[in-house]
């Protein structure tokens, strides 16, 4: 029952993305540059570490990964319950689902579809890493970018959204 409920969690959590980001595509100019975001890690006083990313043109926090040592790029959203990655970024990290492993139903905007559980050994930010992270596999038609959810932001310090930047700290 707990397992039905998180994944009823992730998939309210990826159905309001879906659709804020939606929204905020067909309000985007079509002419607009490409705006690169720089996401700077500083050590804080106390030993620990922070993350500082600015929000994109889009209204959007982006950052750069690792998934084991291999670079993967993120969407930070706090809406999301776990780490949900697409079939193509899984597979570069030898993550190939079976298609009897895609058992949890998550509700996108696109509508309820079926995910593949997984677990990733080491997940790291900007410097900072948390291991034994919770992740789910989505289809590549149903998740256009990976997202940095609270299967990993839960396991820091702290995450907050301040001035137009997210500090996660840890």
């Amino acid at each position: 029952m707990r397992n039905i409920m998180i994944f009823a969690a992730i998939m309210i959590g990826l159905g309001t993305f879906m659709a804020q980001m939606a929204d905020k595509m067909s309000a985007a100019s079509a002419t607009a540059a490409p705006q690169h975001t720089i996401a700077v890690a500083t050590p804080a006083q106390t030993g620990s570490r922070s993350l500082s990313i600015a929000r994109d043109a889009r209204g959007h926090f982006q950052t750069e990964g690792r998934i084991d040592g291999q670079r993967i790029d993120f969407m930070v959203d706090t809406g999301a319950s776990v780490v949900a990655l697409n079939e193509k970024s899984a597979a570069r990290f030898g993550l190939r689902p079976s298609r009897s492993d895609y058992n949890a139903s998550v509700t996108t905007a696109n509508g309820t579809i079926k995910a593949a559980r997984t677990r990733l050994a080491m997940l790291e930010v900007g410097g900072l890493i948390v291991r034994d992270v919770d992740a789910m596999v989505l289809p590549d038609e149903a998740l256009s970018e990976n997202l940095l959810g609270l299967s990993f932001l839960s396991r820091l310090k702290r995450f907050e959204y301040a001035n137009g930047r997210m500090m996660l700290e840890q």
